[in-house]
């Protein structure tokens, strides 16, 4: 018999995570509830944890810099970020910092089961190196870009970190040189989700990674955008040797 996932609820109302948990095992997930990150880290140190619900606005450290903090560490399990607040900024924060997922208060319980179940695929499906780039680097633009690394490294030797949803989105692009990509496209392929309503986090996600990688922002020559079609790679891209 295949055990159930084993959900991590990291919430500091109580109210929340009990019933929360409450929820998610009436749907066949067993769930453990921790009020704030120690609790958090107690827990994945005894047990065996497949997916992390982990609240921002918390006492103490809180969820984005948890979220830090577990990727820094290596830790690979797949993180759904809840929050309160509903500024985009915020969203692509958690989003940026390693987080799967992002769900925002008040939210319906089916959709974030929903949400969850939708990771879990995602994490069982993916290859164990990450992608087509994993482990090697290219060239576009006179900039070379290290997927393993997070980064870019332009023609003078400056090197640029990126997020780590910066570096997904970038892959994308790299393996697609030239070709229209939808918003919805873009956001499934680097953030595996479906855009919501006047959902603008892949607009805010270019406009960042334009930041550093153009030569001038104001006049994007290799993300340019498609009127009524979405982005597009505007160059060649070449594997180094």
């Amino acid at each position: 018999m295949i055990a159930p996932p084993h959900i991590l609820v990291v919430d500091d109302h109580t109210e929340i995570r009990q019933s929360l948990t409450r929820y998610l095992e009436k749907n066949g997930m067993r769930a453990t509830a921790a009020g704030n990150t120690g609790e958090m880290d107690d827990q994945l140190a005894k047990e065996n944890i497949d997916l992390i619900v982990l609240d921002i606005m918390m006492p103490g450290e809180n969820g984005l810099s948890a979220c830090v903090r577990l990727r820094r560490e290596n830790c690979s399990i797949p993180i759904l970020m809840l929050t309160a607040l509903g500024e985009d900024d915020e969203r692509i924060r958690g989003l940026d910092t390693g987080a799967d997922d992002y769900l925002a208060k008040p939210f319906n319980p089916r959709e974030l089961l929903a949400r969850i179940k939708a990771i879990l695929r995602r994490a069982s499906n993916a290859t164990p190196h990450g992608g087509a780039l994993a482990g090697k680097r290219v060239r576009f633009f006179g900039i070379t870009f290290d997927h393993d690394a997070g980064q870019v490294i332009r023609e003078d030797g400056d090197r640029i970190a990126l997020t780590t949803s910066e570096t997904r989105l970038l892959s994308v692009f790299l393996e697609r040189p030239r070709a229209v990509i939808s918003r919805d496209d873009l956001l499934e392929l680097s953030a595996g989700r479906v855009a919501g309503p006047l959902d603008r986090t892949i607009d805010n996600q270019v406009s960042r990674l334009r930041r550093k990688i153009e030569p001038d922002v104001l006049r994007p020559r290799i993300i340019s955008t498609v009127r009524n079609g979405g982005y597009c790679l505007n160059c060649d891209v070449e594997l180094e040797s």
